[in-house]
């Protein structure tokens, strides 16, 4: 599948970065930016967000492949590869599934384990707003308060609300069968032997996805990995603390 990016910078070596669930390449442009005035930086949609195809496959072997073939259709040597969440487990199983491709993994609080469904509410909301007739962006807010308290993870959910031609809303995201295969999103990964790739976890002191008996699975999965923890950070650890995300980045590259 040909995955909708973006590209920011000429120079240097590649980086390519993918989202998390409900999320787009949107959320990492600011990171982006910062990393392109040495690198070349890819923000790529998975499949089923953003601006790339919809299909009804959707799990992490899927969206490893769609990786693979980005990677060989731009001719990338060696790239960095940063995922954040689902990103993260589509991260880990490319690297998995195609061993020596990436020069490091980088990924953003998620671990290789299972983790029980806990976005039933969200995308009941989401499920639940009557797109067809929505008026406004403050009406579909004000909806979305019964199932999400957060304001600024709403204000996330409804970025994947825009504009069609005739100016009414519609979803980016394909919502039929991203909540049809939430349950997958939660699997733990395919792992056929260890990666020996240089493995850097990045969690937020905040964050419940990364938990102290997580670093066994992971050390056994990748042995050759790294983890760094950084303060007053939630699991959007790009988002709340930019300086000191970049500050790891930085010690990376």
């Amino acid at each position: 599948m040909k995955l909708f990016f973006r590209k920011l910078g000429e120079k240097g070596s590649p980086i390519v970065i993918l989202h998390g669930i409900f999320g787009t390449s949107d959320n990492w442009v600011g990171i982006a930016k910062i990393l392109s005035e040495s690198h070349q930086v890819f923000l790529l949609d998975l499949r089923n967000h953003g601006h790339s195809p919809w299909s009804d496959e959707f799990d992490f072997q899927v969206m490893s492949e769609d990786l693979m073939e980005f990677i060989q259709d731009h001719s990338l040597e060696k790239p960095l590869l940063i995922g954040h969440s689902m990103g993260g487990k589509v991260v880990m199983q490319f690297d998995l599934n195609h061993p020596d491709i990436a020069i490091k993994i980088v990924i953003v609080d998620i671990a290789p384990k299972f983790y029980p469904v806990h976005h039933r509410l969200i995308l009941e909301g989401l499920n639940s707003l009557d797109v067809a007739h929505l008026e406004s962006r403050l009406a579909a807010n004000e909806h979305m308060k019964r199932f999400e308290e957060n304001e600024e993870v709403r204000q996330f959910l409804l970025k994947n609300l825009h504009r069609n031609a005739e100016n009414g809303f519609e979803w980016k995201i394909n919502l039929k069968v991203i909540t049809k295969n939430i349950d997958i999103v939660g699997l733990e990964l395919w792992v056929n032997q260890p990666s020996e790739t240089k493995a850097i976890f990045i969690k937020g002191a905040d964050s419940h996805y990364i938990q102290v008996e997580d670093q066994r699975l992971i050390s056994e999965i990748f042995p050759n990995f790294e983890l760094f923890e950084i303060p007053h950070a939630s699991h959007w650890v790009q988002a709340d603390q930019p300086i000191a995300f970049m500050k790891v980045l930085n010690t990376l590259l």
